[in-house]
Parts: structure tokens; sequence; C-alpha cells
């Protein structure tokens, strides 16, 4: 099996690269990705010189590129995106260019040679749910974004299923919840906490603290995508979720009480614009193909401390070149 992952260098990709190359032997990855801020060599220093695996500096919106990188795989899975919400907010010109028009040179790339796709999404295309509603996201909610990031990462979605029903290809889309574990960038809420600790500073939490996540294991997450490259219904969506809903503010005191320190460490910071109040997902359908979560939220928030802490030089030089912390 030949693929061809792009964005495979940020965080959710690079784990899926090197979960695929450890599972399977008889494997060819082609790894397409533009080094932005958040693509990183480093987090794949050590497959770098498998002979499955091979990386190509370059962008998914370049037609070209992407049609002769078309010609050699059997699949595509697509991580590339521009992915921070506060980004978003002040940046929106790129998400829209790399989530949408990224997305459908892929596309064209997989319709012109027959190619099997996945498009990686989010629960954010969603909307938000209420505090006290009993409701989760599954496969047949609406899309009701409410960021910019959001809004391309929907379209997207839209360009996928619109290409399955006009043209016949191979699709299928996952809406993952959040993610957390090794290699992710410290701009998000558990790598900056930890790493502000480890850094001796505060961790920052939006407005009042309260707007809930499900929390989900990127190896879950991997776990996830190998299987419905294997098992899933060509034109279907899949949720996948941690079964893991907290609050922001019981993810930053469970991060203090795993690192010993006390809860004043926390700063409330202004809230973010249009701040979904919160995710929840139903992944039963998933589950039918024969999947469950391994990692439990105490486990997998112990395997990331330790990540941190044992990778200071990787996310020291992060922090310093975005100025985060």
């Amino acid at each position: 099996m030949k693929l061809l992952v792009t964005g495979g260098c940020g965080f959710i990709g690079s784990n899926f690269i090197r979960y695929l190359l450890e599972k399977y032997k008889d494997i060819e990855i082609i790894n397409l990705d533009k080094l932005t801020y958040a693509g990183n060599l480093d987090n794949l220093k050590d497959i770098e010189n498998d002979k499955r695996y091979h990386f190509i500096k370059g962008d998914i919106c370049d037609e070209k590129l992407v049609d002769e990188l078309g010609k050699r795989v059997d699949v595509i899975v697509n991580f590339a995106a521009e992915s921070h919400v506060d980004r978003s907010i002040t940046h929106p010109e790129s998400f829209l260019k790399t989530n949408i028009l990224g997305t459908f040179a892929l596309l064209e790339s997989a319709k012109k040679y027959k190619l099997r796709f996945h498009q990686i999404s989010s629960d954010e295309v969603f909307g938000s749910l209420e505090l006290e509603s009993k409701n989760k996201f599954d496969e047949t909610t609406c899309y009701f974004p409410r960021s910019p990031y959001s809004a391309s990462k929907a379209s997207a979605d839209h360009l996928v299923n619109a290409y399955f029903h006009t043209f016949g290809v191979k699709t299928t889309i996952s809406n993952c919840s959040n993610n957390y574990g090794e290699y992710q960038f410290p701009e998000k809420l558990i790598p900056l906490a930890i790493t502000n600790l480890l850094d001796g500073k505060k961790i920052p939490i939006y407005g009042d603290g309260l707007n809930i996540r499900d929390w989900i294991y990127v190896l879950d997450h991997c776990r996830a995508i190998d299987l419905i490259l294997e098992k899933g219904k060509i034109g279907e969506t899949y949720c996948i979720g941690g079964d893991c809903e907290k609050k922001n503010i019981d993810v930053a005191k469970a991060i203090l009480k795993n690192m010993g320190f006390e809860e004043e460490i926390i700063e409330f910071v202004k809230d973010r614009a249009g701040h979904d109040r919160r995710y929840a997902i139903n992944c039963e359908k998933i589950k039918q193909l024969g999947w469950k979560q391994e990692y439990d939220f105490e486990t997998g928030i112990k395997e990331t401390i330790d990540f941190y802490k044992n990778n200071k030089a990787w996310w020291e030089k992060l922090k310093e070149k975005a100025k985060l912390g």
C-alpha cells in the first residue's frame, strides 16, 4: 500500500505516520508538508531514514505537484490544514486557501487517478452545544461552524462529499474531538499548560474556564483512522471521540495535580471571540467497526506530561519562535 499523507509533519499527522510504519511492514508513505509554523521535521526525526518513508516539502495548493504525487500512490489521507482558531480570527485568508483550495487540489488528483481519499476533519464544524444539554454530535448533526477555521473545514467536508456523489471518488471523512499527546504544538491548551509550568509560568485559561471539550489521546485517533481506511464504508462519515468531556479548568487542574503545583498557578484571561461552549462526540458508529479508546485521560495525560518533560529542547525553540507563554 502506498499512501500520500499531507500535513504529516504536524501533530496528528506525524503520530499517524509513525503508527503506520510501526504496524505495517509492507507500506510506503509520502509525506507532503509545507512546513508552516506547526509543521516540524523534528516530529519525525526518528524515522527519517526509514526506506519506506519519503518527505517532500510542498503545498497542497500546488496542483501540479499534487498531480505528480497522485500518480505514485493508492491512498490520500489529508491532515494538511490551518487549524488554530485564534489564528483564523486574526488571519482568515490562509485558512480559506489551505483548507478549501488545498482539499480541492487533492480531490482532483484522487478523481483523476481513482484513489482512496480520507479527509481529517473536526468536531468544530458542528458548532456549539449547551453546557447543560445531554446532546452530542454524531454523523447526522447539521453543520453550524462559528469561526473562520471551522467554516473552512466545513467547506472542505462538503467538497469531499460532493466529489463522492458527483464523481464517484472513494471518500471517507472523520470528525474528531480535541486531541492531545506527543508532539502537539505548544499553542494548544494542554501542551501550553505543561510547558508553562516547566518554564515557571502560569497557565492561561480563557473566560471562566467552563468551556467543555471531549478529549482523545492522539494514538486512539490514529487507530481510528487506520480502521476507517480498512473497514469504513465509502461515502460515509465517522465521528471519533474520547468519551471524555472535561471543562478547561478541570483539564488545567489535572495537569497541576500530576505535576505537583497548586491551583493559584491558573490565570484567567480575556475570552476568545465566538468561543464555542461545549463539544461532545457520540462515536457509536465507529465503535461498530470494532474501535474503542485504549487510553483514559489519566493515563494519556501522564504520557503527555512525560513527553514534554523529556523533550524540552524540542518545545523550547518552538515557543521561542512563536512567542508563546
